[in-house]
């Protein structure tokens, strides 16, 4: 067996670990499914899916400590990524900053309970932000004669 069947395996061992600490019955039931589903995806791609699944639905039928859930959340989503493709810096650079966000966000007190309910919106205006340079970057309009010839347009 080769690094590229044992790395996503032990990401996926990880988050079934963190998933099944402290959880008692149903809960741990649907942890040891995960563990399992961890193990046929070493030969099955595609169970590999049904692997996280499982691993939520034990953090969804306990009460897990926020780093245990966060943990496992984390070695879930690295699990995927690298057994279906390879893990680049950037997408490690957002597994683990989505992480500390989703930490901080269940250990801090925040305000009121609605509070929550800006965190979609703040997604998408922080996403509108970030791309809005690249917004019209294919686009001719406004630019000079020399400007649409450097471009390739004339």
């Amino acid at each position: 067996m080769n690094s590229s069947r044992l790395v996503p395996a032990s990401f996926g061992l990880l988050m079934a670990a963190a998933a099944a600490v402290g959880a008692d019955g149903w809960a741990l039931i649907a942890a040891a499914i995960a563990a399992i589903a961890v193990l046929a995806g070493l030969y099955l791609p595609s169970v590999a899916t049904g692997a996280v699944l499982a691993a939520a639905c034990a953090i969804a039928l306990c009460e897990p400590q926020p780093m245990l859930a966060a943990l496992s959340g984390l070695a879930g989503a690295a699990y995927l990524v690298s057994r279906h493709t390879t893990m680049t810096r950037p997408t490690a650079i957002g597994l683990v900053g989505f992480a500390a966000v989703g930490i901080v966000a269940v250990t801090v007190p925040g305000g009121p309970a609605w509070s929550a309910l800006l965190a979609a919106p703040t997604v998408v205006i922080a996403f509108a932000v970030v791309i809005a340079p690249y917004a019209g970057a294919g686009d001719a309009e406004g630019t000079t004669g020399t400007e649409r010839a450097a471009l390739g347009y004339e």
